[in-house]
């Protein structure tokens, strides 16, 4: 692929300068200062390289903090092939789920205001959820429905075990209902519209008994505009992005940002990538009417690794504390019921999920690179984050390519964590 090769130079920062990403800065300090050995880390060169010559990405970005720290911030490839438009550390992605992890800390921040309570039945917030069915057989042409056994609560939204679904990932005639609606495919939609419509679809699951991957934290979404009196963006601004720094997190790419907008890629059925979506052709472009809380934001490498600190850091980063450290303690641990654990098999045997974020609560003999503990999420073009409170890291991963693809987190993760020394 000649335009890649043109550009497959991994740029790193693995020494004490500041990294300064739109008037901020992040901290930062060498490996050896926090922990790590800068030899070994270093391989995560040449696993993103690997990636980039084999066509696999257009480019990524690796982000390692130890102790609070950015000790690497590794950028590799492109943004844009066409274009031969190098990967930069201020380049902006599609973050898609990773958005899921924001949306639930906004919710306790409302927690913690007394505003939200974990256990309140959604109805409380959104009237139409008091008297949801749950459909008697999903593999059935007909839909028949019972009763609920409960309402679906807050925690339930936050857990995933709402009953709720996607209706992009099944094909049960609860999905079909999901897709006949456009429960998800219209932006004209706003948030108390979309949940009106949930309402009058049943629940695949009765509530509680089952993690399901659903529209759940997009609910959440309205939740926090009914508890908190201002819209999703609104909040999120005011509320976490402009506390933490982060400038470029939004739902939306303004015009003059756009140019560090990278392209999203997919695979061509000869090998290799084509790009699926541009920045000069993005709906991404536009605010839009529907306010995602579950995959609408966009961010950068600096601005959700300051996210990923302030949950390291229990709360708190730097001087501004947005959260208790008992209330990310519970939300990082298994709230999982028995019946609902774990969230699946093969690497994801002996996971569970907490308020926001999947949890390793067992060694997955699948997943050798895990550790106890660890908790984070992905999104749907292939962006990843890891932190590990044992071992005082927090990791991000990005690139831009659909289907989602776990390779560049699979290809550094088992490095970053052989660059542990021993006795941190």
């Amino acid at each position: 692929m000649k335009l890649i090769r043109k550009v497959t130079l991994c740029f790193a920062l693995t020494c004490c300068l500041p990294v300064i990403l739109v008037g901020y800065e992040l901290p930062t300090a060498s490996p050896g200062q926090v922990g790590l050995s800068e030899e070994k880390l270093a391989k995560t060169r040449a696993a993103l390289q690997k990636l980039v010559e084999e066509e696999r990405i257009a480019g990524g970005i690796v982000v390692v903090a130890s102790r609070g720290k950015v000790a690497q911030f590794e950028t590799c490839g492109l943004m844009d092939i066409e274009d031969e438009k190098p990967m930069n550390r201020d380049t902006i992605f599609r973050i898609y789920s990773m958005s899921k992890p924001i949306t639930t800390v906004a919710a306790m921040i409302l927690f913690e205001e007394g505003k939200i309570k974990l256990d309140d039945p959604v109805s409380k917030y959104i009237p139409e959820f008091r008297d949801l069915k749950v459909v008697a057989d999903r593999n059935s042409e007909e839909v028949t429905t019972v009763a609920a056994d409960r309402q679906v609560t807050v925690r339930d939204l936050m857990r995933h075990t709402s009953g709720l679904t996607y209706g992009i990932f099944g094909n049960t005639n609860v999905d079909k209902l999901y897709r006949k609606s456009m429960v998800l495919g219209a932006d004209s939609m706003t948030l108390e519209e979309m949940t009106q419509k949930l309402a009058e679809i049943p629940l695949l699951y009765q509530p509680g008994t089952k993690w399901h991957y659903s529209v759940s934290t997009d609910v959440l979404g309205r939740v926090i505009e009914v508890a908190s009196g201002q819209s999703l963006d609104i909040f999120f601004s005011e509320r976490i992005f402009e506390p933490l720094g982060m400038e470029d997190t939004a739902f939306y790419v303004p015009a003059a940002k756009i140019d560090r907008f990278a392209t999203n890629y997919g695979p061509k059925l000869q090998g290799g990538l084509r790009p699926t979506d541009k920045p000069e052709t993005t709906r991404y472009a536009n605010m839009p009417a529907f306010l995602s809380g579950g995959g609408g934001l966009v961010s950068t490498a600096g601005d959700y690794m300051r996210f990923c600190l302030m949950l390291l850091n229990n709360g708190k980063l730097g001087n501004t504390r947005l959260l208790k450290g008992r209330t990310v303690r519970m939300m990082t641990r298994n709230q999982l019921p028995k019946k609902a654990y774990p969230i699946g098999s093969g690497g994801r045997a002996g996971m569970g999920f907490g308020l926001g974020f999947s949890v390793r609560v067992e060694p997955g003999s699948q997943a050798p690179a895990s550790r106890v503990g660890e908790f984070g999420w992905g999104g749907m073009a292939s962006t990843h984050f890891w932190i590990s409170p044992r071992d005082k890291i927090a990791v991000l991963v990005l690139t831009q390519y659909i289907p989602y693809s776990g390779r560049a987190e699979n290809a550094v993760k088992p490095i970053i964590y052989d660059a542990i020394l021993d006795g941190k």
